[in-house]
């Protein structure tokens, strides 16, 4: 079972990642406040439920495929030694939470080619979303963020990554859980103050705070691979 220091580190990494959210799904969230009523997307109170629910669609996609991928790893535990491939999955989600470190502060860009690998899944999904347009209730807008989830995203794989080193379905779900959490408040916010938010992230400083800490999580990760 995850611990509650693994849910918060989830947190906080889906929090700081919020940088990168905000560049690259800010087009997504204007494009799905352009497709509201009339009468809700002029009104920001009235638009909060539907933004509400496109995030709890895809909160709900990230925490199933946690699931799908701590049941992977589980199953992978039990083909092999234990401790062995344990440590294996361990060392390589800290790799990978390295290489997501990176790619928030703009170091490396290794990453998208991982989302582009995606991509070719996101394009078999994404017709789905399109049949939801336009967004007329809460739960159509539920609907489109459950597909919204599947977006090809480099944040979201090396959290996926790892989820397959938490060791049972349970716990990756939690993982991602966490994880999509921490992101919710920087993509809310991008539903209602869209312009001042991306100009925030265009900066080059937080994109190397965001990244910074999340190379300081992937430093504690490889640690305790090494440590258990």
């Amino acid at each position: 079972m995850l611990s509650d220091v693994g849910f918060l580190a989830a947190l906080l990494v889906g929090f700081f990642g919020g940088v990168h959210c905000v560049g690259m799904c800010g087009g997504i969230v204007g494009a799905l406040t352009l497709g509201l009523p009339e009468q809700r997307r002029n009104h920001a109170v009235g638009a909060w439920p539907f933004h509400l629910a496109y995030n709890l669609g895809r909160i709900s996609s990230y925490t199933l495929a946690g699931a799908l991928a701590g049941g992977l790893g589980a199953g992978l535990l039990l083909l092999t030694e234990v401790r062995q491939a344990q440590q294996v999955l361990q060392v390589i989600a800290a790799l990978f939470m390295c290489a997501l470190g990176l790619y928030l502060g703009g170091w490396w860009s290794g990453l998208r080619y991982v989302e582009r690998i995606g991509g070719s899944v996101w394009r078999r999904i994404e017709p789905l979303g399109r049949g939801l347009l336009p967004v007329a209730t809460p739960m159509r807008a539920f609907m489109l963020g459950l597909v919204w989830g599947w977006l090809p995203c480099g944040l979201v794989y090396s959290v996926l990554i790892w989820a397959l080193a938490a060791g049972s379905a349970v716990a990756g779900a939690q993982l991602m859980l966490g994880f999509g959490i921490g992101t919710l408040p920087n993509l809310l916010l991008m539903g209602v103050l869209a312009a001042k938010l991306g100009s925030f992230v265009r900066q080059p400083w937080p994109r190397r705070v965001a990244g910074g800490l999340v190379l300081v999580f992937a430093g504690v990760l490889l640690m305790r691979a090494f440590s258990g």
